[in-house]
C-alpha cells in the first residue's frame, strides 16, 4: 500500500472526542485506500479546555460522541517549578538526577508532532496557565525533564519530509499514532515515517512513542477497528521504546496503577520487552493521555546519556527498559506494564553501561 503525501498534513480531532472513524475509501484500491488514513495525534493527549475545531482539508473524519478516554481531572494548585524540586508531576528521581549533574547536556530531543495548527491545550506545567499547540506542550515536558537536552521540533501537520538526525546523540519523541483497518498489510511509508522507522530498527536513534489512549493491547484494534500502524512498525525495532501511562508517580507505599485510557502491552512478548509506564499527574498538568508519558521517557533517555556520554542508542534504551521497577505498581503484569515503571534512579545507578 502507498501512503499520499498529502495525508501526513492532517491532524485529527481525537484530542476533543477520544476516537476518530475515517471517511470510507472512493474505491478499494489501494492508493484510495490510503487517504483515508488520519493522524490521531491527541488519542494520545486531551487538555482541560479545547478550543474550536480546526477544519482538515486533507482527510475527512467522522468523529464519535463516545470518547474511550475520561477527561482529566480539575487540575490542582499550580506548583511552581524550581530545579531544587523539579515540578509537582514529575517523579523526585528527576530533581535527584539533576542534583547529581545529569541534565541531558549532550543529547538532542526532536518532538516529531503537530506545532502550527490552530488547536490549542490549556494546561500547567511550570506553575502558571498556558495555552499550547500539542507539540508545544511535549517539547515543553521534555525540556523540563532533561534541562540541558537540545530540543527541535519536528512538525508533521506541515511536512512529510524525513525526521532529520542532529549531530551526536538523538532522542525521537513519537507522540501520535497513525490509524487504519487492522487488516492493512505492508505500508509504502514515505520520508517521515520511513525514517523513524528506520532509526529505530538501525539503532540510529532513541524512538520513544506513545502507546495511545483507546485502552486495549497494543496489537488490537481500538473500538473503531483501527490500528496504529506506527506503533505496529516499530515492533521489534532495536532502539525503540512503547509508552503507556500510569495514573500517577507509583511508591512502595502507595503503588500506581495504570491509567484507565492507556493502551497496555498486551500477550506479545516482543511488546512486552519494548514497553514502559510513567506516571501523567492529571491532577497537576490539566493533561493527560499517553501523549505526556513519552516525553517523560524521552526526558530520561537524554538524561542518562548525560551520565553514560559513550552509550549508543540501542544501549540506553535498553537501561532504561531493563531497570524498570515492578514493585511500585499494582497488580504488576508484563501484560499490561511491560517490563514495568521506568526509574531514572535505577537505570543511573550503574558506573557505566556493557
Amino acid at each position: 500500500m502507498k501512503v499520499k503525501n498529502s495525508i501526513f498534513a492532517a491532524m485529527s480531532l481525537a484530542f476533543m472526542l477520544g476516537q476518530i472513524q475515517p471517511a470510507p475509501a472512493q474505491s478499494r484500491t489501494d492508493g484510495a485506500a490510503a487517504s483515508a488514513i488520519a493522524f490521531s495525534t491527541a488519542d494520545f493527549g486531551m487538555g482541560t479546555k479545547r478550543s474550536a475545531a480546526v477544519a482538515l482539508p486533507q482527510a475527512r473524519v467522522t468523529p464519535k460522541t463516545r470518547s474511550a478516554t475520561p477527561r482529566p481531572t480539575k487540575a490542582a494548585r499550580p506548583v511552581k517549578f524550581t530545579v531544587a524540586t523539579g515540578s509537582a508531576w514529575m517523579h523526585s528521581d528527576v530533581p535527584a538526577a539533576w542534583k547529581k549533574g545529569y541534565r541531558g547536556r549532550g543529547a538532542n530531543i526532536t518532538l516529531v508532532d503537530s506545532f502550527g495548527t490552530t488547536y490549542r491545550l490549556r494546561g500547567t506545567m511550570s506553575g502558571r496557565s498556558e495555552t499550547l499547540a500539542h507539540g508545544g506542550w511535549t517539547r515543553k515536558q521534555a525540556s523540563m525533564v532533561a534541562l540541558n537536552a537540545r530540543t527541535f521540533a519536528h512538525d508533521f501537520s506541515r511536512s512529510s519530509t524525513a525526521v532529520k538526525l542532529q549531530s551526536g546523540f538523538n532522542v525521537m519523541n513519537l507522540s501520535y499514532g497513525i490509524f487504519y483497518r487492522a487488516s492493512t498489510g505492508d505500508v509504502g511509508w514515505k520520508a517521515q515515517e520511513s525514517s523513524l522507522i528506520s532509526y529505530a530498527k538501525t539503532g540510529a536513534a532513541v524512538v520513544v512513542k506513545a502507546a495511545g489512549n483507546d485502552g486495549v493491547a497494543m496489537t488490537a484494534a481500538n473500538a473503531a477497528g483501527r490500528i496504529d500502524l506506527l506503533s505496529r512498525d516499530l515492533i521489534c525495532a532495536r532502539s525503540a521504546i512503547f509508552v503507556g501511562a500510569l495514573s500517577g508517580n507509583g511508591t512502595t507505599s502507595q503503588r500506581a496503577s495504570l491509567a484507565s485510557y492507556s493502551n497496555f502491552a498486551g500477550a506479545n512478548s516482543t511488546v512486552q520487552d519494548q514497553f514502559l509506564v510513567v506516571g501523567v499527574n492529571s491532577r497537576a498538568t490539566g493533561l493527560m493521555g499517553t501523549s505526556f508519558a513519552a516525553p517523560i521517557v524521552s526526558g530520561y533517555a537524554a538524561i542518562l546519556k548525560s551520565k553514560f556520554t559513550t552509550a549508543s542508542h540501542t544501549q540506553i534504551a535498553k537501561q532504561l527498559l531493563d531497570t524498570a521497577r515492578h514493585d511500585t505498581i499494582a497488580g504488576y503484569s508484563p501484560a499490561l506494564h511491560g517490563q514495568g515503571e521506568a526509574s531514572l534512579s535505577r537505570a543511573l545507578a550503574p558506573a557505566s553501561l556493557r
